[in-house]
């Protein structure tokens, strides 16, 4: 095994210093008991449960669970089914501009992404709710989910379903019986990935959310710029869970597909 040299170890020492030293940073004030964030007067956890009672945080933070929840689903399957065009429709007229409206929102800035649908919204007279928000969420999102379910399917074993055809499955049987569940680890996969995009978004949100559907993003940003409290610091430490959880979840997810599709190429070379 290749040892890492004394640069490399600095290099890298330094990198994950600057990234997560001031999340440290943030969940340990957090349990501070000072109302100053930047005086420690001992540990506490009654900003949490300060937190839990303000209306106003808890309303934008279920606002960004459904936003998140149902985005998710609607990228999922517009993502996962553009996966499948682009991987089993081989080439027909309009490929490379398909393929490059998916993935033209993944290099896209997001002020753009989100300036674009506002004025979508405002020409066709949809007013702005929580439903512009998941549908914009679910436009920028989808891209992910396809780039993870293509991935999957490049990889996939057509034989399988070759071998459900000949013992007479339909298309779609053969899809839902043999190609979904192997696909499975994927798609779950895409679908955090989106949740956690949608979580974490603040522009597009702030583009086509209206003055009863707040997301948490935008409410931490609006109350951020009139100080920061210690209940934003406790509020920032349970997103951070939340996404690391999602991180982790994602990352079990694709290497046990990655396992399982070893287990199955060999078991095909058997």
């Amino acid at each position: 095994m290749r040892k890492l040299s004394s640069f490399n170890v600095v290099s890298l020492t330094f990198g994950f210093a600057f990234l997560y030293i001031p999340m440290i940073i943030l969940v340990v004030y957090s349990f501070n008991a000072s109302k100053l964030v930047t005086v420690w007067a001992g540990f506490s956890t009654k900003w949490y449960g300060e937190l839990m009672q303000n209306e106003a945080f808890l309303n934008a933070a279920w606002m960004t669970v459904k936003v998140g929840f149902f985005s998710s689903i609607i990228a999922t399957v517009l993502g996962t089914m553009a996966a499948i065009v682009l991987v089993r429709a081989g080439r027909f007229f309009g490929r490379t501009l398909f393929s490059g409206m998916i993935y033209a929102p993944i290099v896209m800035p997001e002020v753009i992404t989100g300036l674009s649908l506002l004025l979508l919204f405002i020409s066709l007279g949809v007013p702005r709710s929580a439903l512009t928000i998941i549908l914009a969420h679910a436009t920028f999102s989808m891209c992910f989910v396809s780039v993870v379910v293509t991935s999957r399917l490049a990889s996939f074993d057509r034989s399988l379903e070759e071998a459900a055809y000949d013992l007479g499955c339909s298309a779609w049987d053969a899809f839902k019986s043999v190609t979904l569940p192997i696909i499975a680890p994927a798609v779950i996969a895409g679908w955090l990935l989106a949740f956690t995009l949608s979580l974490d978004d603040l522009v597009i949100a702030s583009f086509t959310s209206g003055p009863a559907a707040t997301t948490l993003p935008i409410k931490i940003f609006s109350s951020v710029r009139l100080g920061v409290s210690p209940e934003i610091n406790a509020l920032s430490t349970i997103i951070i869970a939340i996404v690391t959880a999602g991180v982790i979840i994602a990352s079990l997810l694709s290497k046990r597909a990655s396992i399982k599709q070893k287990a199955d190429e060999r078991l095909s070379e058997q």
